[in-house]
């Protein structure tokens, strides 16, 4: 039987690349996102459907809303249910806002603490029983540097990404028994869609030239002044996945260009 995934937030950006890298190495894939309306709904069934006809594997799509328990739950069962087993897991979805703490807005530190860090512990208790059934299991957590360390005005990210670093270790020591294995991927700024909009705002905002604005505000912390790749991050979660990193477990492993090494 062919080796399942789930991933949350997967139909862009870091997660959609987690996904490629997993149907490429022979991982039927359950696809998340938000869909809003038929027309988001449809656009992320497309993704599912066309990377099932590149890798020639099976994909689900599911639009779990992180921020239900029961959606995650019904999503999770239905991957057992068509796959027939679930054996990875990445925690991928997250949320971002950048406010003083005086001024930050109780229902964004609600919604960040909820979508980064408190849908993983619904996932993972949700695949938890099928893995160790199995004796074995994979779950990869996408934290952030900011898992490692904190920058002003980010207090429900940075908050909500220490907190799944304590999740991952947890999980690691209560799967050992079992063949399960959690670790955690630490990326620094990764060239995604999101961050291409990222460097346009901050040009205006800082009156810079795009190469001045990714070297002295995007890059300021890496000390190798380039960005991540998400096929970068997905190569390491197929390692992770793999009989071969059995031994790596309770770790988070930066992909920061040396951010976290300063």
């Amino acid at each position: 039987m062919a080796k399942a995934a789930i991933i949350t937030g997967s139909t862009s950006g870091i997660g959609l690349g987690m996904a490629e890298s997993l149907a490429g190495a022979g991982y039927n894939i359950m696809f998340n996102g938000l869909a809003r309306d038929e027309k988001e709904k449809n656009a992320a069934e497309e993704v599912a459907k066309k990377t099932a006809e590149r890798y020639e594997v099976k994909t689900l799509f599911s639009p779990a809303n992180m921020m239900k328990p029961e959606e995650i739950r019904e999503m999770c069962a239905w991957a057992e249910k068509d796959f027939g087993q679930v054996d990875v897991l990445v925690n991928n979805a997250g949320i971002q806002h950048v406010s003083p703490i005086d001024e930050f807005p109780e229902e964004k530190w609600d919604a960040i603490i909820a979508i980064n860090l408190t849908a993983a512990f619904h996932t993972s208790k949700a695949v938890w029983k099928g893995m160790k059934s199995r004796g074995f299991g994979r779950i990869i957590n996408l934290t952030s540097a900011h898992a490692l360390r904190a920058s002003e005005f980010k207090s429900a990210y940075v908050s909500s990404k220490h907190g799944v670093t304590g999740l991952t270790k947890t999980l690691a020591l209560e799967g050992a028994p079992h063949g399960i294995t959690c670790n955690a991927i630490c990326p620094g700024y990764v060239m995604t869609p999101l961050v291409q909009n990222q460097i346009e705002d901050q040009m205006k905002a800082h009156n810079m030239e795009r190469d001045e604005v990714v070297e002295k505000v995007m890059l300021y912390k890496h000390a190798i002044k380039d960005f991540a790749q998400v096929h970068e991050l997905g190569a390491l979660a197929v390692f992770l996945a793999s009989d071969e990193a059995k031994m790596i477990t309770g770790v988070s492993i930066p992909v920061d260009g040396g951010w976290t090494a300063r």
